[in-house]
């Protein structure tokens, strides 16, 4: 089962793929969108109005949601953030869960592969919070002037969150995903 967890920087992905993954670390495997991310010699290329143009879409197809979609085992290579250098290859096997979560899992050229899709919803400055919290105060012009309107441009533009079969709170107030406590905000599928 293929499952994708999208939403923006900050909102919960990781922590609710993480959870997933606790469940039975034997028949959940996760993948991070963020191992897709282009080295800079690929991203300098990429213009600036392209949705998710700084992750390789086309890598996630090819070296893992074809090949699982038909059964195969494959492998892929992940992006070294500090070093901006492609790094070593990972195993991942047909069989069982494999999450996807990451900004941009979900966009309209990889949604189809999916079995199940999600998307976590949370305000924009507890998001913004998290990810300065993160990565540190010198990052904060990347959220607020590249990343989040990025981000905005892609729901804007994909309505993304009105094609996933649930959208699920990330703030915490109601439910703690870390623990799989999770408060829906809507479904959008209706054998659930």
């Amino acid at each position: 089962m293929l499952i994708g967890i999208d939403g923006c920087g900050g909102a919960g992905k990781s922590t609710l793929a993480q959870a997933f993954k606790e469940v039975n670390s034997e028949k959940v495997s996760v993948i991070h969108m963020d191992d897709f991310y282009k080295p800079s010699k690929l991203r300098g290329s990429i213009e600036t109005n392209d949705i998710g143009g700084n992750w390789d879409c086309e890598r996630v197809r090819e070296q893992v949601l074809l090949p699982l979609s038909k059964n195969q085992n494959t492998q892929y290579q992940r992006y070294d953030w500090h070093e901006d250098v492609m790094a070593e290859w990972h195993d991942v096997l047909s069989g069982g869960v494999l999450v996807i979560e990451g900004c941009y899992s979900l966009v309209e050229e990889l949604e189809s592969y999916y079995d199940f899709k999600i998307w976590i919803d949370s305000p924009r400055d507890l998001r913004l919070a998290r990810g300065i919290e993160r990565d540190g105060e010198q990052k904060r012009h990347l959220w607020e002037k590249i990343w989040m309107p990025d981000e905005e441009l892609y729901i804007e533009t994909q309505k993304t969150k009105d094609k996933v079969d649930l959208i699920i709170d990330g703030a915490g107030k109601q439910s703690n995903i870390k623990k799989l406590e999770i408060n829906v905000l809507k479904i959008n599928t209706p054998f659930l």
